[in-house]
């Protein structure tokens, strides 16, 4: 199993990051605050006006560190990376697959029914711990756990892409219609009131867009660290700059990767309605202070260790998305007779 190692976040505005012999050296104001060793990183993430030197970019390049560059506020745009890893073979068959709408379906409807699955985990284990019977916002959130089966259900019968589609966004809208219930704390200044993006505008889903982000690089790193393409997806069709088998693959694990530590920000009070700031276009930003303590608190959580309920093995959270990703080129070269998806417990 691929041990896992840190990501460097750069949110400090003017940064420049250089290449000192085999380490990244991290300067602001032409002064070095930090050098860190090339073969103890995975990726390098920079908000914002932070630039990097080519020989840096060639040292990552050859250590298999990507870096990726987002805005300020988290918006990706863009990645540099070296060649391309992995076994030609393994990418040709993945097409095939991607093209075969049978073939499609079958990893499809795994990952949609992982993805319910763990969508109700989140929503049952909540009501347990708030274990009040005959409260309404526990039984709202039972009702929509049953509704959740129900579709699992439904899922187990043979379907076409566009009913696997269906059924995934039915889940979504259950799922998102009880989650303002799932938050316990602070709930005057985190509301929710329905997933929107692009831009988020509100608190709520402000922490959602930037944990996706986080986990977007994170599993789009560890489909390449396999060999496979991560823009072509079975779940998510092709487009020009979409992930989508990045996407596809982060379906099943935003429940537990993303969403769950988001509530657990908001429910811990770790951040606060201060960090937040909506701007003139409605658009709902983060201050560096709330930046950097869920950056620390990401990291932090990807240290933890589970076991996999697949593997049986005990590995850090951090390593779930290349363990999905690994899983997933075994079945494309049919070392398994399907692709076995990420059940949380």
């Amino acid at each position: 199993m691929k041990k896992l190692l840190n990501t460097l976040y750069v949110t400090t505005q003017g940064t420049y990051l250089a290449r000192d012999n085999e380490t990244v050296a991290v300067r602001v104001e032409s002064e070095t605050r930090l050098r860190v060793p090339i073969h103890t990183l995975e990726g390098i993430v920079c908000f914002g006006q932070v630039s990097c030197s080519p020989p840096l970019m060639g040292l990552c390049a050859e250590s298999g560190v990507a870096i990726s560059f987002l805005t300020e506020q988290g918006r990706f745009l863009a990645r540099v990376q070296g060649p391309v890893s992995g076994n030609v073979l393994l990418r040709r068959e993945q097409y095939r697959r991607a093209d075969s709408p049978q073939a499609s379906v079958e990893i499809a409807r795994a990952i949609v029914g992982a993805k319910i699955a763990n969508c109700r985990s989140v929503l049952l284990r909540a009501a347990r711990e708030r274990g009040e019977d005959g409260c309404p916002e526990v039984e709202r959130l039972r009702v929509a756990a049953a509704r959740l089966a129900d579709l699992l259900r439904r899922l187990e019968f043979p379907c076409d892409l566009e009913e696997a589609r269906g059924k995934e966004g039915e889940a979504a809208a259950v799922y998102f219609g009880v989650f303002d219930n799932l938050v316990t704390a602070q709930k005057n200044d985190f509301p929710f009131r329905g997933r929107n993006r692009r831009p988020p505008l509100d608190n709520i889903n402000a922490l959602l867009s930037f944990h996706y982000t986080l986990l977007a690089h994170d599993v789009r790193s560890a489909l390449e660290s396999v060999g496979l393409d991560p823009a072509v997806g079975f779940l998510h069709r092709d487009r020009p700059g979409r992930p989508s088998l990045a996407l596809d693959l982060m379906e099943e694990l935003r429940p537990v990767l993303a969403e769950r530590a988001v509530l657990s920000l908001v429910n811990r009070q770790q951040v606060q309605a201060t960090g937040f700031t909506k701007t003139e276009s409605g658009a709902v930003t983060m201050d560096d202070d709330t930046r950097k303590t869920v950056l620390v608190n990401y990291q932090k959580r990807k240290q933890d260790e589970i076991t996999h309920p697949f593997l049986g093995e005990k590995i850090a959270v951090g390593l779930i998305p290349f363990a999905q990703a690994l899983l997933l080129a075994r079945c494309l070269r049919g070392d398994l007779d399907g692709y076995p998806p990420f059940f949380w417990k």
